[in-house]
């Protein structure tokens, strides 16, 4: 009986554990870090040295607007995914190199955008996305 008793605490015990937090894109999960700070937000993914495969950083905005990225200080190339409030994407910014120079060029969105996603540079390509595509959030 004792060991029916420990067993049934494991068990809900592991359903307490909190998960990391991910996102879900055309099937494929990606952990992300979410920056949702303007100090982090601002930090980025810069000085970085290497993002693993299936990692990424979420950036949530109250509100959508036309948003623009820059890789100041980022040292691995990115894919910059904008996506809507309804979580459908809006364009992306695909094999975006790099900026270690004083000035660097910034990639817009082509409409508002309340949620951008950095990953891999590459991953749009791999996981063919087309605009409207949705996003899953698993941020809880």
């Amino acid at each position: 009986m004792r060991y029916f008793f420990l067993l049934v605490t494991v068990f809900v015990c592991s359903s307490c554990i909190a998960q990391d937090p991910y996102v879900v894109l055309n099937g494929e999960r990606f952990t992300v870090e979410i920056a949702e700070t303007p100090d982090k937000q601002a930090l980025g993914l810069m000085f970085r040295e290497n993002l693993p495969d299936d990692h990424g950083m979420l950036f949530p905005f109250p509100v959508a607007a036309k948003r623009s990225f820059w890789m100041k200080n980022t040292r691995i190339p990115l894919d910059i995914f904008y996506f809507d409030e309804n979580l459908a994407l809006v364009s992306v910014s695909e094999n975006t190199p790099p900026c270690r120079a004083q000035y660097c060029p910034s990639y817009p969105s082509s409409g508002p955008a309340k949620y951008v996603l950095e990953l891999n540079a590459g991953k749009a390509a791999e996981l063919g996305v087309q605009a409207g595509d949705v996003l899953q959030l698993h941020l809880d």
